[in-house]
C-alpha cells in the first residue's frame, strides 16, 4: 500500500470516526436536556414526605406520593408475572421450533400489536377485565401492562436467540444432549444478556404510560389494599397533576417525572451488572 493511499484510508477512518461521534452526541442531548429540565423543576420537591405520605387534598400543599409509588411497583410486577414467560418462551419458540408459515402469521402479528397505541390496549381490557369485573382495578392495569409487553419480549428474544452460532446447538446435539435440554442450558443462557436487555425495554416503554392504565387502574389517593381495587400509579399521578391549577402539584408532577425516569435507570444498572459475566466460563 502506497503512503498517498494509506493517508486517504486515515482520513476516512477519521471521518467516519467524526460523524460516528456526532450523531452519537445527537441522539444523547435530547434526553441530557429532558434530564435537565426534569431537575430543574422537580428536583426541588424530592423529600422524605414525598416519598412517605399520601397526596393532600385538593388545594393544600405539600403531601408526596408515596401511594403511587408503591402502585408502580405493584403494576410493574404483575406485568412482569404475565409479560416475560410469555414473550420469552415464545421468542423461543418463534426461534428454536414451529415452522416457517406459522412462525411468519406469529411474527407478523406480534409486529402489529407492537404499533397499537397503548390507549387502545386499555380500551380492550376494559372491556374484557373493567367491564366483567365491574370496576377498576390493580389487577386490570397490571393486565393491560403485561399484554403491552409480550410482543416487544417475544421479538426481542427471538432475534437475540438467532445471534447465538449454529455451532453451539449442532454441537451439544452431537454429543447426545436433547433439544430442550441444548436450548434451555446452551441457547438461552448464551443469549441471556439480550434477553434482560429486551425485558428491560419492554418495562421502561409500559413503566411511563398513562392511557391505558386511565381505563383499567383508574388511580387512587389512598394506599391500596388488594388488587381487586383502584390503585395510583406514577404516570397516573402525573396526568392528574399536571392537569390542575395548582403550582405545587405542578412542582409534585416534576419531580415525580424525575422519580419515574430515575426508576427506569436503575433498574437498567442494577440488572446489567448483576448480570455482567454472569455465564462466562459456564457454557
Amino acid at each position: 500500500m502506497t503512503a498517498p493511499n494509506h493517508r486517504q484510508r486515515q482520513f476516512k477512518d477519521k471521518l467516519m470516526q467524526i460523524g460516528a461521534l456526532t450523531c452519537a452526541i445527537l441522539v444523547v442531548t435530547p434526553l441530557v436536556l429532558v434530564f435537565y429540565h426534569l431537575v430543574k423543576l422537580g428536583f426541588s420537591s424530592i423529600n422524605w414526605a414525598f416519598f412517605t405520605q399520601l397526596p393532600k387534598a385538593v388545594g393544600e400543599s405539600g403531601g408526596g406520593m408515596g401511594n403511587a409509588i408503591v402502585g408502580t411497583f405493584i403494576l410493574l410486577g404483575q406485568a412482569a408475572v404475565i409479560g416475560v414467560p410469555v414473550g420469552v418462551l415464545g421468542g423461543v419458540y418463534l426461534s428454536e421450533y414451529g415452522t416457517r408459515s406459522i412462525n411468519w402469521w406469529i411474527r407478523f402479528a406480534a409486529d402489529i400489536l407492537n404499533g397499537v397505541p397503548s390507549i387502545v390496549w386499555g380500551l380492550v381490557v376494559y372491556a374484557l377485565v373493567v367491564v366483567p369485573m365491574h370496576g377498576f382495578s390493580a389487577l386490570a392495569g397490571g393486565i393491560v401492562l403485561g399484554l403491552m409487553m409480550i410482543p416487544l419480549v417475544m421479538r426481542t428474544t427471538e432475534e437475540v436467540l438467532h445471534l447465538v452460532p449454529s455451532g453451539y446447538r449442532e454441537a451439544a446435539l452431537a454429543l447426545g444432549v436433547s433439544k430442550w435440554k441444548t436450548v434451555l442450558q446452551i441457547v438461552v443462557r448464551t443469549a441471556l444478556k439480550g434477553i434482560v436487555t429486551g425485558v428491560l425495554l419492554a418495562v421502561a416503554r409500559v413503566a411511563g404510560e398513562t392511557a391505558p392504565l386511565l381505563f383499567t387502574a383508574l388511580g387512587n389517593s389512598i394506599w391500596a389494599k388488594k388488587l381487586t381495587q383502584p390503585i395510583a400509579a406514577l404516570p397516573l399521578q402525573i396526568f392528574n397533576y399536571a392537569m390542575s391549577p395548582y403550582d405545587d402539584w405542578h412542582r409534585q408532577a416534576w419531580a415525580a417525572a424525575l422519580v419515574l425516569l430515575l426508576l427506569v435507570l436503575f433498574i437498567n444498572i442494577g440488572v446489567r451488572f448483576l448480570t455482567r459475566d454472569r455465564w462466562k466460563g459456564k457454557i
